[in-house]
């Protein structure tokens, strides 16, 4: 499950300089994390980034969570 939720997660350099972001959306995974951080819900979080989904959410704390790790992360390349 983790695997499929770190294809959600991808760095295209023409979004975001690059930074790895959630498929499909200009949003940078770590404003997820901040978001996550700061206590928000899934529903908020949601509402203030419509372009989210809940699985956009859990692959943002997926992602976190291997680097957390140190281990090293490949990213998909955006198409």
């Amino acid at each position: 499950m983790a695997e499929d939720l770190l294809a959600l997660v991808v760095a295209d350099p023409t979004i975001g300089h690059g930074q790895a972001c959630i498929r499909g959306t200009r949003v940078p995974v770590s404003v997820v994390l901040d978001c996550l951080a700061d206590g928000m819900s899934d529903k908020e979080i949601v509402a203030e980034y419509p372009s989210l989904t809940v699985s956009g959410i859990r692959a943002a704390a997926a992602y976190g969570a291997r680097l957390a790790r140190e281990d090293l992360v490949p990213l998909h390349t955006a198409p």
